[in-house]
């Protein structure tokens, strides 16, 4: 087999959603932003303290749980790495980053309310094995996996430790007078000294309401500089990021070629066409009045068949450009009609769940019509067959002839430029033609139904 069109994964998020550059330039705005806000009058009044103080305890307790389960596996599977059974669970370890760093672009809502972009691709076939061959070729598989050792061995101590000096001191400072009151003798007030006087209490309190606001300024600081780090680490790195902005612009460069197709088609259809359709109904009409046999008849005559003739090259072109049974009626039976329009006997068979989305359904049918009109011209086959079906999230076409084989994408049979074609909606296109036949050509796009 011959793989053409062959290519990288995609962003996993990257089509749905904006382009990671923008999004990350975005999110390091907001905690530029967040850290601003502790300069403001109103910022302790504002709920960005609470945030702050949330989201360093979320994270401080995420990380002192990811410590205990990185501890406890870590000591299993070497334990077990003598008896070979260790060896997949050290290499599951390694991908211990991927679902904690997903958690961590998470837990960034709790902040600000952003939102990290995903820097993985999507593999280009389904599957674990797939997966697994991208996830450790990736450059931010490796970033996330140091950032989890980072927050399973410093960063959740810090988190812990902000979080509770800037709460649990001006809590206990408050208590204290409630305590010796309900106490009766004294209280110890942060496990430092004892307290026995009530007026020494109430100044302990009137010191932890005085001190609440001012833990909130570094508080917020903090979380803002984790929240920063989280974004340089674990958000799209510069190849990510341009991958991301290289898929969005052929995706819009692809909508806006199709949309241009169905423009011209209609244009012609609707336009130049039913001219030449009226035109030729004048001809015939002018022939009926005219002097058969005469000069006039024959011009006239001349005149029909030349209009006739530039209809149906006109009809030919449109179907080209993009035909109408394509965008009424499916792929099916856009590909049955260039089957009954071929010169060689050809079999179609189709297996799927409903329409499919445009581009990939016109990416379907030109290869299959490339491919008949190759059969044709090239393979001297006597049949063809045509199968499409649908699994695992993929369009899979597979075109067949038992001619002569030897097919050459080289030799100027079209099948680079339908090949690129295919490849601009993430497919791939193989082809196998040994000499003396037969001849195969699989196209896989990826795509999801978008109607029964």
């Amino acid at each position: 087999m011959r793989e053409m069109g062959e290519r990288g994964g995609r962003p996993a998020e990257s089509r749905a959603n904006d382009s990671p550059a923008g999004a990350v330039g975005v999110g390091g705005g907001r905690a530029r932003r967040l850290r601003g806000e502790s300069a403001r009058p109103g910022f302790l009044r504002s709920r960005a303290p609470w945030r702050a103080a949330a989201y360093l305890l979320v994270s401080g307790s995420a990380g002192l749980l990811l410590c205990a389960l990185l501890l406890v596996a870590g000591v299993a599977a070497g334990a077990l790495a003598a008896l070979l059974v260790g060896l997949p669970l050290l290499a599951a370890l390694a991908l211990v980053g991927v679902p904690y760093a997903a958690w961590e672009r998470r837990l960034l809502r709790l902040l600000d309310g952003t939102r990290v972009p995903d820097p993985h691709l999507v593999p280009d076939r389904p599957g674990l094995p797939a997966w697994l061959r991208l996830r450790f070729r990736e450059q931010a598989t490796w970033r996330e996996l140091g950032f989890t050792v980072l927050a399973a061995v410093v960063l959740w101590p810090i988190d812990l430790v902000v979080a509770g000096c800037a709460l649990v001191v001006p809590g206990h400072l408050l208590a204290a007078l409630p305590l010796l009151l309900l106490d009766g003798e004294q209280v110890n007030v942060l496990k430092l000294w004892q307290v026995h006087s009530p007026a020494t209490a109430a100044l302990l309190g009137a010191a932890g309401i005085a001190l609440l606001p001012l833990l909130a300024y570094p508080l917020t600081v903090v979380a803002a500089g984790r929240a920063a780090l989280v974004r340089m680490v674990l958000g799209p790195g510069a190849q990510e990021e341009r991958i991301g902005e290289l898929v969005n612009s052929r995706a819009r460069l692809v909508d806006a070629f199709e949309a241009e197709r169905r423009r011209v088609e209609r244009d012609l259809h609707d336009g130049a066409q039913q001219r030449l359709v009226a035109l030729t109904m004048t001809l015939g009409l002018a022939r009926l009045d005219a002097e058969p046999g005469g000069p006039l008849a024959d011009r006239l005559a001349e005149a029909h068949r030349q209009a006739g003739e530039v209809l149906s090259e006109l009809r030919e072109l449109i179907n080209g450009i993009h035909p109408r049974v394509l965008a009424d009626r499916g792929l099916p039976d856009a590909c049955a009609d260039v089957a009954d329009r071929s010169p060689i006997p050809v079999t179609t068979r189709f297996d799927l769940p409903g329409r499919l989305p445009a581009p990939v359904e016109s990416a379907g049918y030109f290869a299959v019509s490339e491919a008949l009109a190759n059969i044709a011209k090239h393979s001297g086959a006597g049949s063809a067959g045509v199968e499409a079906r649908y699994a695992g999230g993929r369009l899979t076409i597979e075109v067949t002839d038992d001619g002569c084989g030897g097919a050459d994408p080289a030799a100027g049979t079209g099948l680079t430029g339908l090949a690129d074609r295919v490849a601009v909606v993430d497919g791939r296109l193989a082809l196998s033609s040994p000499p003396g036949g037969p001849t195969l050509l699989r196209v896989e796009i990826p795509c999801t139904p978008i109607s029964p």
